[in-house]
């Protein structure tokens, strides 16, 4: 009896262990989003690492269901999807359809390529999971750098598999309404300084 319980225990432990590694979050990266820019900084711990231009909604800010407004505050990264989608892969409800499309397709808008879902942390972003607010990648490369959304953060394809690459899920993602105050990066073009394992 004595054993048995021993090997329950030890299985308990070990399940319990499984799920801590698998939930780890993210802690060294955060990401800046400032509206007025249309821009996005990443950083490792307080090391600006990476900059991209994005596309916030053109409903402007908010957080009220059926706005299409893009949230500000503080969020995190709480799920990844699309690990295997190619550049330009079409995915609808979350799943990669098999329809590849290149950059600026005429006539078509669907999300693409990679999703990070965001969850709001605070009580003026708290709709953001719920109203499937993402990170994404776009087709309509050509509005990347001004507002075009319906309350996502849109970003080129082959700068959103950067990001989804070097993140993990529960980075943080702060959204701004106010312009950076410098440039944290010595060039203003979207480049991808270093590259960091997600998580790490």
């Amino acid at each position: 009896m004595r054993s048995l319980f021993s090997k329950s225990t030890f299985a308990l432990c070990l399940s319990a262990f499984l799920l801590a590694s698998c939930t780890q979050k993210d802690t060294h990266h955060k990401i800046v989003i400032s509206v007025p820019d249309q821009k996005m900084i990443l950083y490792k711990d307080t090391q600006p690492i990476a900059e991209y231009y994005v596309s916030t909604s053109k409903y402007g800010i908010g957080d009220r269901p059926g706005s299409y407004a893009t949230p500000l505050g503080t969020l995190e990264v709480r799920r990844k999807i699309g690990d295997y989608t190619p550049p330009g892969g079409v995915m609808k409800s979350r799943r990669f359809t098999g329809e590849i499309l290149q950059p600026d397709a005429p006539g078509r808008d669907p999300i693409v390529t990679r999703i990070l879902w965001l969850n709001g942390l605070e009580p003026g972003n708290s709709n953001a999971f719920g109203r499937c607010i993402y990170i994404h990648g776009t087709p309509e490369e050509r509005n990347i750098g001004k507002p075009a959304s319906f309350g996502c953060i849109r970003m080129r394809s082959v700068d959103i598999i950067n990001l989804y690459n070097t993140i993990g899920v529960g980075a943080k993602v702060q959204i701004i309404d106010t312009p950076f105050p410098e440039p944290a990066l010595p060039s203003a073009a979207p480049i991808v300084v270093q590259q960091v394992q997600a998580g790490g």
